[in-house]
């Protein structure tokens, strides 16, 4: 079992303070220890990249103790602070979201994501209630970002997603909330107006037509994430490489932009880490 550090949860709440935190979500120990090293001021997990590396689907299915472990990877081999995707808490009952942060908090974690998805937004602001209680409870300084995806699933008609994802942020602020995530937003206008009205640190996903980081951090963006994006892509490459690979037999396409071998082993090595 293994507290997050109070200096880690400190240091974690204060990146969300000025500036733009950029967050290149990782799925395993390796990745992480990988964004670190390239200069991540934190490590985010996502949870569709987290639970296709270990063959399950993204949507609940991956099972909380498989969750909890790879966290724990994460915190052994990295010393900057993790933050989790937790989906809805991996439960219909607030409750039950509680006992999956309890499992994260104990793994390492100093944050978490947490999602109203198609969701009442009741629920989602008894779920933040019942997680800040149990982190209470544990002595954790927990970083709750709450994802409203009323952008991401068009949960109500166009005219209406603002308006709707303002009064959604402003109760889950009310419900104890951090931050604010709200993925697919990706007009400037709309973005400014969210991180103007929300009163906590606002927080978007990468995705192309985004603006650049620079007007992001201008409008009032504190957090952007890669989301699943980094392991797309990289399930991306590796299907051309082994297509082609199975096809043909060649060896040299998959040496083409790899990183060298005693490079990474160096990076994964105890006196690899920075």
């Amino acid at each position: 079992m293994t507290h997050p550090s109070p200096t880690a949860a400190g240091t974690f709440r204060r990146l969300h303070e000025k500036g733009l935190l950029i967050l290149p979500n990782a799925w395993d120990a390796g990745s992480a220890r990988l964004v670190e090293s390239l200069g991540a001021k934190a490590v985010a997990t996502s949870s569709a990249a987290v639970a296709w590396s270990h063959g399950y689907a993204d949507g609940h299915f991956l099972p909380v103790p498989i969750l909890a472990a790879a966290v724990a990877e994460i915190v052994r081999r990295v010393d900057v602070p993790v933050s989790v995707d937790i989906e809805g808490g991996y439960s219909e009952e607030p409750a039950g979201a509680a006992a999956t942060v309890s499992t994260v908090i104990d793994a390492g974690g100093v944050g978490i994501n947490l999602e109203d998805g198609a969701g009442s937004p009741d629920l989602l602001c008894a779920k933040i209630e019942q997680v800040r209680a149990a982190a209470s409870r544990l002595g954790a300084d927990l970083f709750v970002n709450a994802r409203t995806d009323v952008y991401l699933k068009n949960l109500v008609p166009p005219e209406r997603r603002l308006d709707e994802t303002l009064a959604r942020a402003k109760r889950y602020r009310e419900a104890g909330a951090d931050g604010i995530f709200v993925p697919a937003v990706i007009s400037a206008a709309a973005i400014h107006a969210i991180a103007s009205a929300v009163e906590l640190p606002l927080n978007v996903l990468a995705r192309p037509d985004l603006p650049a980081a620079s007007e992001l951090e201008a409008l009032g963006v504190r957090r952007l994430s890669a989301g699943s994006g980094l392991a797309s892509a990289a399930f991306g490459r590796i299907a051309s490489l082994a297509a082609e690979f199975l096809r043909t037999g060649a060896s040299d396409p998959l040496a083409e932009g790899a990183m060298p071998y005693a490079d990474i082993n160096q990076l994964m090595a105890p006196s690899g880490r920075g």
